[in-house]
């Protein structure tokens, strides 16, 4: 048994890139507010135009402590978080929870259905199992009979959320059922410092936690803020494509980032439903722009799961703006939807 890791989970490298401005003046260029910070086992970043740098240590105390908020909330590998003790619970009566994970789970399960149950928050079991969840990474590949004990465990259809005079609930019919809404909560996130930057009245920023991003206005230049789709490597941060989300949400699923290597092989911790094990297709990028990062996160992960002929025909069938990277050889092709083109500056 051979076991080599290479994984970027605890402080995971974004597959999206900010991309500087054109013409800038280098004697004297104009410069955002930029903060940084981690949270989720990644990055966040913000960068403020048009925002007096004395506010900074304030501005960063108050998104990092909505972060923090957001982690308590959303967590797997804290125990007291709110989606875990849900996970811990063993009955199946309607379980309080916040409007903010109702709404995530709502998405998560609309997205779910759509991508004919590519995308799962339920796969939690899976993905403990493969060693990419807080339990331990495995020293031998799963057996076909642990696989499938784990997908006994996991299911959409176990899952329901309930609004009511108010107030949400979750509720599972399956009591060892166990949710993982890592796949969307760097897009929530990402949405969440959105809304303060409003709430702080600054109107001209670019937002990032981990691979999801979203922005408004225009750069500290006047012009738009612009995002790289990162070549899939792990050697380089490269640009594979730019694009100008305008007050866009995107994110990027790929399989080339979070993996190790297992008995000879490269496990990727993109974990397909249907099988019960990591993905073994060609496609190792899927990035999806949608009006949220919420939403373009929930949607990459669908596709990067289906592969590239079904996120193609799913693309088309929903209407996304997709951009698809394929391994082709030893190089790589790509598609993109004709939603995807509006927003495209160079390829």
């Amino acid at each position: 048994m051979s076991l080599r890791v290479i994984r970027y989970g605890l402080l995971a490298a974004a597959a999206l890139l900010i991309v500087g401005c054109d013409n800038t003046t280098p004697s004297a260029p104009k410069q955002a507010l930029v903060l940084e910070g981690k949270t989720m086992g990644t990055y966040w970043r913000a960068s403020m135009a048009g925002v007096d740098k004395a506010r900074g240590p304030e501005l960063r105390e108050k998104i990092q402590a909505q972060l923090d908020a957001d982690d308590r909330e959303l967590s797997t590998w804290k125990s007291d978080s709110a989606l875990s003790r849900f996970n811990q619970s063993r009955g199946t009566t309607p379980w309080p929870v916040s409007e903010a994970m109702s709404d995530i789970v709502t998405l998560s399960l609309r997205i779910g259905d759509k991508t004919h149950g590519a995308m799962d928050i339920t796969v939690g079991p899976l993905v403990n199992l493969w060693g990419f969840g807080p339990e331990k990474q495995p020293v031998a590949t799963p057996t076909q009979a642990q696989i499938d004990a784990a997908r006994k465990l996991t299911g959409l259809q176990h899952l329901r959320t309930i609004n009511s005079a108010g107030q949400q609930w979750l509720q599972k019919d399956l009591p060892e059922l166990y949710v993982d809404l890592s796949t969307v909560g760097e897009g929530y996130a990402a949405d969440h410092l959105a809304r303060l930057m409003e709430q702080e009245g600054i109107s001209r920023y670019l937002v990032s936690v981990g691979g999801a991003v979203t922005t408004r206005g225009l750069n500290a230049e006047g012009k738009a803020w612009r995002v790289a789709i990162q070549k899939p490597t792990d050697r380089e941060n490269a640009a594979q494509a730019i694009v100008d989300l305008n007050g866009h949400g995107i994110s990027t699923s790929g399989s080339y980032r979070n993996y190790y290597e297992l008995d000879g092989k490269r496990i990727s911790h993109v974990i397909d439903p249907n099988t019960g094990q990591p993905i073994q297709h060609k496609l190792v990028s899927a990035t999806v722009i949608a009006p949220t990062a919420l939403e373009a996160d929930g949607w990459d992960t669908g596709l990067m799961v289906l592969g590239t002929q079904k996120a193609k025909e799913v693309a088309l069938k929903e209407g996304l703006a997709v951009y698809l990277i394929t391994k082709e050889g030893d190089g790589f092709s790509t598609w993109m939807s004709p939603q995807f083109k509006t927003f495209l500056l160079s390829e």
